[in-house]
């Protein structure tokens, strides 16, 4: 938990390698694999953590979305997906000028 609490990329990337060093060394064969993923990553990690970033919004955009394809119990084409998915999040006003919704 505290590898995701860094100020410093210095420190984190410190903490991170700490880390893998220990998973390599585990013996734990999901732990190997995680770690070389992570180390094939941890650039991008390390930028993630210390600029504090998270991909929950995207997250809660992509969850908003099934949902409107949940609720219209499928399309026909991907352009009526597309469409639907515009209008929704688009901001449009649709009513006629002059009318309050």
């Amino acid at each position: 938990m505290l590898l995701w609490h860094y100020a410093s990329k210095t420190w984190a990337r410190k903490g991170w390698e700490r880390w893998l060093s220990w998973a390599v060394r585990s013996g734990l064969e999901p732990i190997k694999k995680v770690a070389g993923t992570i180390k094939d990553h941890l650039w991008e990690i390390l930028n993630a953590v210390v600029l504090e970033v998270s991909n929950g919004p995207a997250e809660g955009l992509n969850s908003r979305i099934k949902m409107i394809k949940v609720r219209s119990r499928g399309f026909r084409n991907k352009e009526r997906f597309a469409n639907a998915t515009y209008v929704h999040f688009g901001g449009l006003n649709l009513y006629p000028e002059g009318v309050v919704g």
